[in-house]
């Protein structure tokens, strides 16, 4: 064979290895994520008031559905809403009155302060809040997160655990109407969702999820407060490994909250998808490396082409196609919702491998129609873009 044909050769060998170790990690997470939903979780001993901190931007689809979940929840203690804004004429706050208006026994504090402590405006936004909570157990959560009643007392539960410092949540996608949210929502159930587990049980994550982060204001004090991770783009990842490195646990309830989705273009959906990839490559570089295996049928379709349809190749694109559509199938009836939508699992799986190799590619990052640089540490700095004439800063909830 000439050169050109043992290069072929050996890249199809080797795309057919990693398809191979993708169909046996596939089945894996299928089966993690089955027992993770099914573990009993940790009822609360007591029933400590409790500061539910929102940090708010725009008018989202589901606001007012998530946030209403929030006010329903089956918790006998005393809980506390501080919604928060940088601007007093967000539309955000006007959801906000009409919550008032239907639970006018809720508790509601509301901060409108344009104080910026840093690129991260959600930090910023946070630590313009913090002074007005008046509870001790603290629950950060975003906007664009909905829960089931039972979600504060399951958390609580959590927290109260011997050594525990901070509990976080795993979650789902919710998506709003359209083709695009869809497919994230695809991304994150049968990529995101499974990964995470699979990593949890196999100790090679160390997540913290910004869709949940609840402490006592004690272990807050204890990492040295928020303003520090003002300039982090993940700064849900940074408080996790604060908090550890203070030698408290981070534990994770088994349940999934649901996140919405709401990417409407194709260009809002690269651009979060390359900004995730890019800021766990800069943070977890082995980490992003190892999450290829999550992409069995890229991989073995690569297979295919390099061997010219070998029939070895044709059969493992056959069975990465059935160990993805198993994995669904299992992750659906785990998360209780309909299995549906199955043409969009290979075209998810593929366009996830494209951003996949394109996070490679730069350290830049699109926040919110913002551009960011994000260095070894996962600090952003705002990259002047010519084409708008001003320099960037974050936007963020």
């Amino acid at each position: 064979m000439s050169p050109a044909h043992w290069l072929a050769f050996g890249c199809a060998l080797v795309c057919g290895a990693a398809a191979f170790l993708g169909i046996v990690y596939t089945l894996l997470a299928a089966v993690l994520l089955g027992r993770f939903l099914a573990r009993p979780g940790a009822e609360p001993v007591g029933f400590p008031p409790v500061t539910i901190v929102k940090p708010l931007h725009g008018a989202e689809w589901a606001l007012a559905r998530n946030l209403e979940s929030f006010c329903k929840q089956d918790y006998p203690g005393e809980v506390q809403f501080v919604f928060g804004v940088h601007d007093a004429a967000d539309p955000a706050l006007a959801t906000v009155d009409d919550l008032r208006r239907r639970f006018p026994d809720a508790h509601i504090t509301v901060v409108s302060d344009p104080t910026l402590h840093g690129p991260n405006r959600k930090i910023s936004n946070i630590l313009n809040m913090l002074p007005r909570a008046e509870h001790d157990v603290l629950v950060f959560a975003d906007s664009d997160v909905h829960v089931e009643p039972t979600y504060l007392r399951r958390v609580i539960g959590e927290l109260q655990r011997p050594g525990v410092g901070l509990v976080t949540c795993a979650y789902r996608g919710d998506p709003d109407p359209g083709f695009w949210p869809r497919m994230s929502a695809h991304s994150t159930n049968y990529q995101f969702l499974p990964g995470v587990v699979a990593g949890l049980a196999l100790r090679m994550a160390r997540p913290c999820f910004g869709q949940t982060i609840a402490m006592r204001r004690e272990t807050l004090d204890l990492i040295g407060g928020l303003t520090q991770f003002a300039r982090h783009l993940a700064e849900d990842h940074a408080i996790g490994e604060a908090v550890r490195a203070a030698g408290q646990q981070i534990a994770i309830p088994p349940f999934a909250v649901a996140h919405a989705c709401v990417e409407t273009t194709a260009a809002q959906l690269v651009a979060h998808e390359l900004r995730w990839s890019r800021t766990i490559r800069r943070i977890d570089p082995l980490g992003h490396l190892g999450s290829a295996l999550m992409y069995p049928l890229a991989f073995a379709l690569l297979a295919v082409a390099c061997s010219v349809a070998a029939a070895w190749a044709c059969w493992l694109a056959g069975a990465a196609l059935a160990a993805r559509g198993l994995l669904k199938f299992l992750s659906d009836r785990a998360l209780r919702q309909p299995s549906r939508h199955w043409w969009m699992l290979p075209l998810g799986d593929i366009g996830a491998f494209a951003m996949f190799l394109a996070s490679f590619l730069s350290s830049r990052v699109i926040w919110r129609g913002f551009s960011f640089r994000v260095d070894g540490d996962g600090l952003i700095s705002p990259v002047q873009d010519k084409s708008l004439g001003i320099a960037m800063s974050s936007e963020s909830n």
